[in-house]
């Protein structure tokens, strides 16, 4: 996917180790459908070669502010003034308080400097050693800069290359791109709470067998970034998958059907939009079994008996933040044939303002999906696209509706 499509970006490297994880990133940058201009400090240069940046950049790569390439002999003008953003990774403790006191002794920090800041953002993806990171100094310049106008990413947490383990890893050049993508994105759901539900239930019948259906979760976690990258604070409850965290979410694991009722109705209580798009299991076993249940050789079945399980979406739907026209509440169907209409009767029955609807063999597992968009006007389709297109447009879709909905 081309999320940087016409985005000009220029990479700071500084001293670190981290360095590796740079090339690596640039590499994502591009691949995204950014042009990248990589500039160095001498200190990076001990980590990484130019030669390296620049055949994965595809350009020259500047390290002295005293480059004879550029007419005017003023690099940390002219690379500054073209760039979307700047992105300092890895961002070293020490170009950290270069930064916060204004010092301009090498081309990136005198670039950094000269950046017109009303336009060209400067975003920090930090990389140190544990202890270096939980200094006093450290976390004093980090928010210095950060209330001069830069946005610091923060850092992961994990084995460090001096042998020590904890906070102060440069974040994965995947997560840096995710992040740095959202933050390019339009804020059109600045200020809501959204909470989404993803993936399958588990209904056990014994410590061992349970009920559950071929529900990824992707189309649910794919929902849940585009709502952060919207700029919206994210809740997402989901069932057992295997699927990682989108940056910035609030995640809460489950398992049965009940489990995900009382998670998805406790944080329901405080947002402004539910999308329901966990498959969720339409009965459990009456009973669960404390041992196995084992063929005793008569050829007989055993005997199960079931009761249905609440309706998580129409019991959110019909609460009274969603009846007071607090809580925008957008179900999905998957269904197997006749998608058009079992979802308009499905929105119907659960008096919600908008339904999306799938083919479920059609979207489970899969990376791509078509879906139906069901409201009181009628029906539209949304052609099969990645799912992270879809939820995206899925997202404004809901972020036009909003006014019209809460009048």
């Amino acid at each position: 996917m081309q999320d940087l499509a016409g985005k000009h970006i220029v990479l700071g490297l500084t001293g670190g180790i981290a360095c590796y994880k740079s090339a690596e990133l640039c590499r994502l940058f591009v691949k995204a459908g950014a042009t990248v201009q990589v500039v160095m400090t001498e200190a990076a240069e001990q980590f990484i070669t130019s030669v390296t940046m620049q055949a994965l950049s595809g350009r020259t790569v500047y390290t002295s502010q005293w480059d004879t390439r550029e007419p005017n002999n003023m690099p940390h003008i002219n690379l500054s003034r073209e760039a979307d953003a700047i992105v300092l990774a890895p961002c070293s403790a020490d170009f950290i308080a270069r930064l916060v006191q204004g010092r301009s002794d090498d081309l990136l920090s005198l670039m950094c400097l000269a950046r017109p800041m009303d336009r060209i953002p400067l975003l920090i993806a930090p990389a140190m050693n544990r202890e270096m990171w939980v200094h006093p100094a450290t976390q004093r310049n980090l928010m210095q800069v950060a209330a001069d106008g830069a946005t610091v990413l923060g850092v992961g947490n994990g084995w460090q290359a001096c042998g020590e383990t904890g906070d102060g890893r440069m974040l994965e050049p995947a997560q840096l791109l995710e992040d740095i993508t959202a933050f390019f994105a339009p804020k059109l759901l600045a200020g809501q709470k959204v909470l989404v539900t993803a993936g399958p239930t588990f209904e056990a019948l014994d410590p061992i067998r349970g009920i559950t259906n071929h529900s990824s979760g992707k189309m649910g976690f794919a929902i849940a970034r585009a709502a952060r990258e919207a700029g919206a604070e994210v809740t997402l409850v989901a069932g057992p998958v295997h699927l990682p965290t989108p940056r910035g979410v609030t995640r809460v694991d489950v398992l049965s059907a009940q489990d995900m009722l009382e998670a998805t109705t406790r944080a329901a209580q405080s947002a402004s939009i539910f999308v329901a798009t966990a498959a969720v299991a339409d009965w459990r076993p009456a009973a669960q079994s404390d041992q196995k249940i084992k063929k005793d050789g008569s050829g007989k079945t055993p005997v199960l008996d079931f009761v249905e399980n609440a309706d998580i979406l129409l019991t959110v739907a019909k609460s009274e933040r969603a009846q007071s026209k607090k809580l925008f509440c957008v179900g999905f169907a998957a269904e197997s044939e006749n998608l058009a209409e079992h979802a308009k009767a499905k929105r119907e029955r659960k008096g919600i303002p908008l339904l999306v609807g799938n083919i479920g063999p059609l979207t489970f597992g899969q990376d791509d999906n078509a879906m139906l968009l069901v409201d009181a006007k009628g029906v539209r389709e949304l052609p099969r696209a990645p799912k992270l297109t879809l939820a995206r447009e899925l997202m404004a879709e809901i972020a036009a509706r909003l006014p019209d909905w809460r009048v």
